[in-house]
């Protein structure tokens, strides 16, 4: 079950995403949230500490899963990276909201905090691509060392541009799908279409 204090964060991220940080009142989250103002104040402290606390939680979660992604033995370091694609995509199209507010933040954002938060995730997914693809070049299932950083450039910014995109796309492509049928075929595509990148990038050749 959600919590309240959760309830509120997510009611938050809602507005944040639509309108701005700047663009959102501590009574309009209150309002979505369906709480008394006070309550934000109880849990919280300040509009600023929600804010904060928000990120922290979202980045967080995404931290989870990689720990669990490395420390797997039943898995070579090809379907590690492949487990990667598919989690970090996943959260990309069910966060829509939150990374959003991390796209426009990485552009203006002027909170030390929230600075620190980003490039501590963004350190994160750098030093666990690093691992994999020294382990996977140890074990000659790699056969090239690209530039780690760019990797991970390769994959975010692949993944956030696309995922921004996916309505002009769908004009484009002249696709008539319920929106649901789309954006199932679409990040299925999507994955696909990184993982195609990555295997040529790192020199992984499938049936060797």
């Amino acid at each position: 079950m959600v919590s309240k204090e959760e309830n509120i964060l997510f009611a938050a991220e809602r507005l944040f995403a639509e309108k701005g940080f700047e663009g959102t009142s501590t009574r309009e989250i209150s309002k979505a949230a369906n709480v008394n103002i006070s309550m934000i104040s109880y849990y919280f402290g300040s509009k600023e500490k929600l804010y904060e606390k928000l990120v922290e939680y979202r980045m967080a979660e995404g931290q989870f899963f990689s720990k669990d992604i490395l420390e797997r033995t039943d898995i070579n370091e090809w379907q590690k990276i492949e487990k990667i694609v598919d989690q970090f995509s996943g959260r990309v199209r069910n966060h829509k909201c939150f990374y959003r507010i991390m796209q426009r933040e990485q552009l203006y954002t002027e909170n030390p905090q929230i600075v620190e938060f980003l490039k501590q995730t963004k350190m994160g997914f750098i030093s666990m691509y690093s691992q994999v693809l020294e382990s996977g070049l140890k074990k000659g299932i790699f056969t090239k060392n690209p530039p780690i950083y760019l990797l991970h450039a390769t994959v975010s910014g692949t993944l956030f541009y696309a995922s921004n995109a996916k309505e002009m796309y769908k004009e484009f492509l002249n696709d008539t799908a319920d929106d649901e049928v789309f954006e199932e075929k679409y990040y299925t595509e999507l994955n696909k279409h990184i993982k195609y990148l990555l295997k040529d990038l790192l020199g992984y050749e499938e049936n060797k």
